[in-house]
């Protein structure tokens, strides 16, 4: 690899790595439910596709399922999703979004839609496109 393109992967390295943590620190500053981006996204997955085993949770949130039981175990004591067993295989679990889940999802998508607005909002929707296809081929390695 030559040096200019070393140093200009290493310098999208590091604005990467700026804009996760500026985004994290305003969904910690603007965030009143109390979950963290991934707490929604685990129940916005199953309000959109159902219920799902752990291990599907995982692949799809690109975390391990050691990951899924510290999410899921929140979202469980707090009522909004539900643990039960699978109709295809008794001994298989899901997880399920519960009413109250749906409730508190609701009550989230304002508040994202507005943290999203602020995050990307200056960009026109050809940068939104050219972007959302970046990061695609990023998280697949394609």
């Amino acid at each position: 690899m030559d040096n200019q393109r070393n140093q200009h992967l290493s310098s999208l390295f590091e604005v990467v790595s700026s804009l996760e943590r500026k985004w994290a620190n305003e969904w910690n500053q603007k965030n009143q439910l109390g979950f963290s981006k991934s707490h929604i996204l685990l129940l916005d997955l199953l309000a959109k596709e159902g219920p799902k085993r752990p291990s599907a949770i995982a692949e799809r949130l690109k975390v391990t399922t050691g990951g899924v039981t510290v999410l899921t175990n929140k979202l469980i004591n707090a009522g909004f999703i539900e643990k039960t067993q699978s109709n295809a295989d008794r001994r298989a679990s899901q997880i399920a979004i519960t009413p109250e889940g749906e409730r508190i999802l609701n009550e989230s998508r304002d508040q994202v839609t507005k943290m999203i607005d602020s995050m990307f909002g200056m960009l026109s929707n050809d940068e939104i496109k050219t972007l959302h296809t970046i990061f695609e081929r990023l998280l697949n390695g394609r």
